[in-house]
């Protein structure tokens, strides 16, 4: 039989057991990415890989500067002669100013960037350094071995243009503005000897350009990949920001609202209660006739049905107080030692006859000497007259109602009320669960009810650690169990030696 376990009274109905994922977010949410990713231009993308380029060029400015120097120091001990020094200085001061001008872009807050500006700015920087690198590839050397000379320049200008790759990725075109004049210096210079070892070089140079053009491009993308995922993640951070705050704020209501009507519940109860006395008593006492008798019956049955109709309103009064006590968590229990047969015992014999009034037969299966439980016998006694009030009211005439008391598995002790009525859809469980929550079943046979009494069972037994179960099926009853766990067990202590038996031990 299908089964429902609620340790709380919900207010409204939530389906926990499926998965909450808006599928249409996840969507739009991959759209987004997959647009960011591939869009090229963005100014805010712009302005972010300017300044990863500020960072990357201050970051590696010792790099190329000690290649330039170790070139220079091996070139003035090889005899080359005072030009490798002045072009050595000549470059030194071209990256000085693109290290300088990175400095200032690193300085300025990424909105009061000029895109186009910056990024024209760093391309003539990196053309002015690329000129340099031409007149390194110019250079000759008569005084030097001429293969060896060439090898080394070929050589020197693929570990330059392998360090601006990476260096100056997230900026288009800096290895092409950098290095282009210079290999078609090279290649001019070698195409004019028609060396072999020159052209050899020329030609891995000239390969080599686009290759770590390709590489360069590869690294500006992933840094824009990059730079998309966090975006995104900033703006999905804003969202749940923005919906943690509206979610705060509508808790911090509904906990006001909550607490403002369980706080006027809590002051009328009086006022409430008081006037539905009065109205009880009176209508009582002219239903019975007490002071003469009533000249017109009709009277006397009018005085019945006001009576009738107080007692329910005081009843459902009652048990939204309770309930309202609960939830605001004003409702104390006095725990005690109670015996959990005696209080369910005494509940089945207070029910005997609204049970008999419908031939309604109630069958107590009782696992007896069972130890006292540690709870608040009038919060116990109320469960179970809940319980069993709801089984008499939805059974049919001549059913039957069963009830256990006994041991769980688990060590605790339970007790359970099953009838043979019509049992409920599995779908209206929840429903029924719910606070003011009712069945087709209930609406269908006009059934007299508030809908509290099971979340007011829950309720209880969560404030005893205990949980609820309710099993049902469509035209074959239902069975409520309220458990009682192990902790709320007392042990039995062995009885206490006479005084003829302790004179004996002596």
């Amino acid at each position: 039989m299908p089964s429902q376990r609620s340790t709380t009274a919900d207010k409204f109905i939530v389906d926990r057991r499926k998965p909450h994922r808006n599928s249409d977010v996840a969507r739009a949410v991959r759209k987004t990415r997959d647009r960011l990713s591939q869009q090229a231009g963005n100014p805010d993308f712009d302005r972010e890989l300017l300044k990863l380029h500020a960072r990357a060029m201050i970051g590696g400015a010792i790099i190329v500067p000690l290649l330039v120097l170790a070139t220079a120091a091996t070139g003035l001990f090889a005899g080359v002669g005072k030009a490798i020094g002045v072009w050595a200085l000549l470059i030194l001061i071209c990256y000085a100013i693109v290290v300088f001008m990175a400095r200032r872009v690193d300085r300025t807050e990424a909105a009061e960037l000029n895109p186009l500006q910056t990024h024209r700015d760093f391309l003539i920087g990196h053309f002015l350094c690329g000129l340099g690198w031409a007149w390194f590839a110019w250079l000759g050397c008569d005084a030097c071995q001429v293969d060896q000379f060439q090898l080394a320049k070929a050589v020197v200008l693929l570990l330059a243009m392998a360090a601006t790759a990476i260096t100056a990725s997230s900026l288009r075109g800096a290895l092409l503005a950098t290095f282009a004049v210079p290999v078609a210096a090279y290649a001019y210079a070698g195409a004019r000897q028609w060396m072999p070892v020159e052209l050899i070089m020329a030609g891995l140079l000239i390969v080599s350009l686009p290759f770590f053009a390709y590489v360069a491009r590869r690294l500006n993308r992933s840094s824009l990949m990059l730079l998309s995922f966090r975006s995104e993640k900033d703006a999905l951070i804003a969202e749940l920001d923005t919906a943690k705050s509206m979610s705060d704020e509508a808790r911090r209501r509904a906990e006001d609202a909550n607490l403002a009507k369980s706080r006027f519940l809590a002051s009328m109860s009086h006022e409430l209660r008081t006037p539905l006395n009065a109205i009880l008593g009176f209508s009582e006492v002219m239903a019975n006739e007490v002071l003469g008798p009533m000249s017109n019956p009709t009277y006397r049955d009018y005085a019945r049905d006001v009576h009738d109709s107080g007692q329910h309103l005081l009843d459902l009064i009652n048990e939204i107080l309770d309930l309202s006590r609960i939830e605001a968590g004003r409702y104390q229990l006095n725990e005690e030692p109670m015996m959990l047969l005696s209080v369910v015992e005494d509940c089945c014999h207070m029910m005997e006859l609204k049970a008999r009034n419908k031939e309604i037969r109630i069958i107590q299966d009782f696992e007896h000497a069972l130890p006292r439980l540690f709870a608040d016998e009038r919060a116990v006694r109320q469960i179970a007259l809940n319980l069993l009030s709801n089984a008499i009211k939805f059974t049919g005439t001549g059913g039957e109602i069963r009830v256990r008391v006994g041991w769980t598995a688990g060590g605790g002790q339970y007790f359970s009320v099953k009838d043979n009525g019509p049992g409920i859809p599995e779908d209206e469980i929840p429903v029924v669960l719910s606070a003011f929550g009712q069945g087709s079943i209930a609406i269908k046979s006009a059934e007299q009810g508030t809908g509290l009494g099971l979340p007011i069972v829950q309720s209880l037994l969560a404030m005893h650690g205990g949980e609820f179960e309710l099993h049902s099926k469509l035209r074959e009853g239902t069975e409520a169990i309220a458990i009682f766990p192990l902790s709320r067990v007392m042990e039995e202590l062995p009885a206490l030696p006479t005084r003829a038996v302790a004179a004996r031990r002596r």
